[in-house]
């Protein structure tokens, strides 16, 4: 089984333009903080499932603490700029380690060109060299939008429900993302998903 860090993929995206997206580094602390700047309140808020003015320092440590395992990356940077537009990454789960919390967050301005599939679809592979079966995450109820959306989905599994939020599941399939996990990485490139808990201080 494979336990490396993937290797930087280019993608072109449906408008013509391209990314590379490469496992996610701690030096890149800048780039993934200027990313984050280009993200509007309201998808940082489904996001985080939170109003959030800034990340605190244990927050970035654990976004950035990547050991390409358990925990893993993957960042999309404009071909052009080398600017960061989109993060794909999964969280293993220390007592299912065939399940892992996964999301993907791309920024505004570059949403609803195929850059939130191409990175869930690279995900998903990566996921599977690691011995990853399922994703999971969790929605807020009160997105009825999104609700709706994975009640349409067919195999999602809903797990719990706790206060305002849903956690959800979804298996991967063998090969490629599958038409179920499509709608799901809709919903979660949309910001509907909470990508994984980040610790607070």
């Amino acid at each position: 089984m494979e336990t490396g860090a993937p290797q930087t993929v280019r993608v072109d995206l449906g408008d013509g333009r391209a990314v590379l997206v490469a496992p996610l580094h701690v030096d890149d602390r800048g780039r993934y903080l200027s990313g984050l700047k280009r993200v509007s309140a309201d998808s940082l808020y489904r996001r985080f499932m939170t109003p959030v003015a800034r990340l605190s320092s244990a927050q970035l440590r654990y976004l950035l603490d990547v050991d390409h395992r358990d925990h893993e990356a993957l960042m999309a940077v404009d071909e052009d700029s080398g600017d960061a537009v989109g993060i794909g990454r999964f969280v293993r789960l220390p007592e299912q380690p065939e399940c892992a919390e996964a999301a993907v967050l791309v920024v505004d301005d570059w949403q609803g060109h195929g850059l939130g599939k191409a990175l869930c679809r690279l995900l998903a592979e990566r996921a599977r060299e690691l011995g990853i079966e399922r994703f999971e995450a969790s929605l807020l109820v009160e997105n009825r939008a999104m609700m709706s959306l994975l009640e349409s989905l067919g195999p999602v599994r809903t797990l719990s429900q706790d206060g305002g939020t849903i956690a959800v599941d979804v298996e991967l399939p063998e090969s490629g993302i599958g038409e179920h996990m499509t709608g799901v990485l809709r919903a979660v490139a949309a910001g509907g998903f909470e990508l994984d808990p980040a610790p607070k201080d």
